[in-house]
């Protein structure tokens, strides 16, 4: 079992911070041993996205608030599972490109596919959390997240990617981390602060979504300030 809260000591994130040597990304990384042995925190935990998640994914894929600010289209359930199944087909991060996608679990939902029944009894699939492969030379990572808004308002969406900020952090050892945001998603920018990050840049009309252009903000955070932050207590719960 993986306790993201005690993913480095103090003096580890002390060496961390006084840290700012060349690229060290910790590749390849096999995500596969985490199914077993999840992320947990306080309410949730943390595993590698499967295709037997896809009827719970697909009660919040469906939803056009939902994939208003993200770049997938409307699928109907079977386009759904099928982009589900694809999605869980990543687990190795070793090249530009490579990602994984984490289930955010929460015990004592039941899921809303009846296929999982008596298959995976930690809970339903509310959200789930990314990390993908910016760039390997100068050893950036990129995060992502999604939350059924049924669960929103609750600190979920904290917690998760929070736990997935540490993780990203003291296990492969990025430099940066960074996330992309459509600009009106408040949200989303809002949980970018509270988890460290900077707005560095706004991309204007970078994409045509719903009929409009749309701009994007990026957010970062370097591997010294995670761990700076970590170290003194200065990441907002």
């Amino acid at each position: 079992m993986h306790d993201s809260a005690r993913a480095v000591t103090d003096a580890e994130r002390a060496a961390l911070a006084a840290a700012d040597g060349p690229p060290a990304l910790r590749f390849p990384y096999d995500a596969t041993a985490l199914v077993d042995e999840p992320l947990r925190t306080e309410r949730l935990v943390l595993r590698p996205l499967e295709a037997s998640h896809a009827a719970d994914v697909f009660e919040y894929q469906r939803l056009p608030e939902v994939i208003r600010y993200l770049p997938w289209p409307e699928r109907d359930r079977e386009q759904a599972y099928e982009h589900t199944a694809k999605r869980a087909a990543g687990r190795v991060l070793a090249a530009d490109g490579d990602y994984v996608v984490f289930a955010i679990m929460l015990a004592g939902e039941p899921s809303a596919g009846d296929e999982r029944a008596g298959v995976d009894s930690v809970g339903r699939v509310i959200g789930d959390v990314m990390v993908r492969v910016s760039n390997t030379q100068h050893a950036q990572l990129e995060i992502g997240w999604v939350l059924h808004p049924d669960f929103q308002g609750r600190g979920y969406a904290r917690e998760g990617a929070g736990a997935l900020v540490d993780f990203t952090f003291s296990t492969l050892s990025p430099h940066r981390i960074q996330a992309f945001l459509d600009v009106r998603n408040g949200a989303s920018a809002a949980l970018c602060e509270r988890l460290g990050m900077r707005r560095e840049a706004i991309i204007l009309e970078e994409e045509y979504n719903d009929g409009e252009w749309t701009d994007t903000a990026i957010y970062g955070i370097l591997r010294r300030e995670w761990a700076a932050a970590r170290g003194q207590g200065r990441v907002r719960p």
